[in-house]
């Protein structure tokens, strides 16, 4: 019995230590969302939101020492706007 148990809180501990983050967090839902993250008005035209994109992705690109989660939701932002645009 108490094998049991140790194996039970040893697999609890496992379980706990290689839980990854949901990404579904860091998801741009839709243009509102997209906008306040490129922080561009509503009205803004795609050379203005390409800038922002720019001004932004150099700041959180992992090879400067920013996140890729990061990176990934202003790709995601530009792509989303850009998109709707063309």
């Amino acid at each position: 019995m108490k094998y049991l148990l140790i194996a039970v809180i040893a697999w609890a501990i496992w379980r706990f230590l290689l839980r990854r983050p949901k990404r579904s967090t860091l998801i741009v839902r839709n243009e509102a969302q997209a906008r306040a993250v490129l922080g561009v008005a509503p009205d803004a035209d795609a050379e203005t939101i390409r800038a922002a994109h720019r001004r932004l992705v150099a700041g959180v690109h992992p090879d400067r020492g920013g996140s890729a989660e990061l990176a990934r939701r202003v790709n995601a932002a530009r792509d989303l706007l850009l998109g709707r645009m063309e």
